[in-house]
C-alpha cells in the first residue's frame, strides 16, 4: 500500500489486487468483451460524510460491495452516474473525451438529487489513477475503448424518508467495450412510446439519475415486442413532441448535399444534456452543417420523412457515439427515413467525431485529455 495526494489535499490509498489478470487472460477477454460485461482489475472508491466532506479515498481491487439491507440507495434511489470512454491512440497514449464535462454534469445531477458535489480534481484524479494501474485494459482495436462508469450512491442506514442521506459513496469502475449495438453501424428501428413518459417538467429528466433508466425498461420492452431496437420518448403533456431516444439525443437532417442542415430538440429540463450532443453543436457547423435547436412534432417527423424533406435521422451518445435511425414505428403505423440506410451526413458526422476521439483528426477544440 502507498499513498497518493490530490490537489484538494485528499490522499488516496493504493491497494493493488493480488489477483490481476495475466496478460494472456486479459488479451483473451479483450477479443470480444461485448458491452459492460468485462471489468478491469481495480476500482476507485471515495466516501462522503456530512460535516466531514469527502474522505477515505482508495484505489482497490474490483469486487463486491457490502451494504446493509437498510441502505438508503436500495430503498429511495439516491443514485447518479456518468459514462465516458478512454481511447488508446496510435502512439500508445490514453486519452478521454471531455471528462471535465462529465464531472460538471455529475455535479448537476447531484444537486438535483440532493447529493453532495464531488470536486472536479477528485473526479479527474480517480480516472487518472484507474488508468495508471489498469491502462493495459484499454483496447487498441478500431471501434473499441474502455468505458468508464463513475457513480454515486447514498449509504445512510435506515428507512426514514424525511431527509436526504448524510453519507455517500463515489465509485469508478471500468469495462473494455466494443460496439454498443452488436451489429455495428447499421440503422436502428425505433418505437414512438405514447403509453409511457420518461420525464416531466420539474422532474429528473436533466439528471443522469438511475431511476430514469429503471422507468424506461417497460417502454423499451414494448419497443422490442414491436420489433424495434429502441424506444423514442415524447413529451409528458401531449405525447406529441419528440424528446430523445433511449439514452441518446436525436438529430434530424433536412435536405442534402450543400443544402443539408441539422435540427435537434432543445433542452427543456426534461432531456438529458448529452455531452456528445453538446460537442456536435460545435462540430457540425464547422463541417458546413447549420444547426437549429427547435422542437419537432411526431406529425412533422412523419410528414417530412414521407415527403423526402427529412433525409436522415441519427442518435448520439457516449456509448453508441453516432447511430443512424432507419425506420420508425408507432400505433399510427410505420415510416422509413430516406432509403432506410445510413446517410452521408450521419456517416460524415460519425467519422469526424470518432476520428477526433481516436486521434485520427486534429483536436482543435481542446476536447481531449491525456492520462
Amino acid at each position: 500500500m502507498n499513498n497518493d495526494a490530490t490537489t484538494s489535499g485528499l490522499t488516496f490509498d493504493i491497494q493493488l489486487s493480488h489477483h490481476r489478470k495475466t496478460p494472456e487472460e486479459r488479451a483473451q477477454l479483450l477479443e470480444n468483451p461485448g458491452f459492460g460485461q468485462v471489468f478491469t482489475d481495480h476500482m476507485v472508491t471515495i466516501r462522503y460524510t456530512e460535516g466531514q466532506g469527502w474522505h477515505d479515498a482508495k484505489l482497490e481491487p474490483y469486487g463486491p460491495l457490502t451494504l446493509d439491507p437498510a441502505t438508503s440507495a436500495l430503498h429511495y434511489a439516491q443514485e447518479i452516474f456518468e459514462g465516458l470512454k478512454a481511447y488508446r491512440h496510435s502512439d500508445g497514449s490514453l486519452v478521454s473525451f471531455r471528462p471535465e464535462a462529465n464531472a460538471a454534469r455529475l455535479n448537476r445531477s447531484a444537486e438535483r438529487m440532493a447529493m453532495p458535489a464531488l470536486p472536479e480534481d477528485l473526479f479527474m484524479r480517480s480516472i487518472e489513477l484507474l488508468l495508471e494501474h489498469d491502462g493495459a485494459w484499454v483496447p487498441d482495436k478500431d471501434d473499441f475503448s474502455l468505458y468508464l462508469r463513475p457513480f454515486m450512491i447514498s449509504t445512510d442506514v435506515g428507512l426514514g424518508v424525511n431527509h436526504p442521506s448524510r453519507t455517500y459513496l463515489y465509485l469508478l469502475i471500468a469495462s473494455p467495450v466494443g460496439s454498443y449495438f452488436s451489429g455495428g453501424v447499421k440503422p436502428v428501428t425505433v418505437w414512438l412510446s405514447k403509453d409511457y413518459t420518461r420525464a416531466a417538467p420539474g422532474g429528473t429528466g436533466a439528471a443522469k439519475f438511475a431511476g430514469n433508466y429503471a422507468a424506461s425498461f417497460l417502454a423499451q420492452s414494448q419497443a422490442v415486442e414491436q420489433g424495434c431496437d429502441q424506444v423514442v420518448w415524447l413529451d409528458a403533456r401531449e405525447h406529441r413532441w419528440v424528446e430523445e431516444m433511449g439514452g441518446m439525443n436525436l438529430w434530424f437532417v433536412f435536405g442534402s448535399g450543400e443544402n443539408a442542415k441539422l435540427r435537434t430538440p432543445p433542452l427543456t429540463g426534461t432531456l438529458l444534456p448529452g455531452i456528445t450532443r453538446d460537442a456536435l453543436l460545435t462540430l457540425a457547423p464547422d463541417l458546413g452543417l447549420p444547426v437549429e435547436e427547435e422542437p419537432l412534432s411526431v406529425e412533422e417527423w412523419r410528414r417530412a420523412a414521407e415527403s423526402g424533406e427529412m433525409t436522415e435521422v441519427f442518435a448520439c451518445g457516449t456509448a453508441a457515439v453516432v447511430t443512424p435511425v432507419g425506420h420508425v414505428k408507432s400505433d399510427d403505423g410505420a415510416f422509413t427515413i430516406g432509403d432506410g440506410e445510413p446517410g452521408p451526413v450521419t456517416m460524415r458526422v460519425r467519422e469526424e467525431l470518432v476520428g477526433l476521439q481516436t486521434g485520427k483528426r486534429a483536436d482543435k477544440y481542446g476536447w481531449l485529455t491525456s492520462f
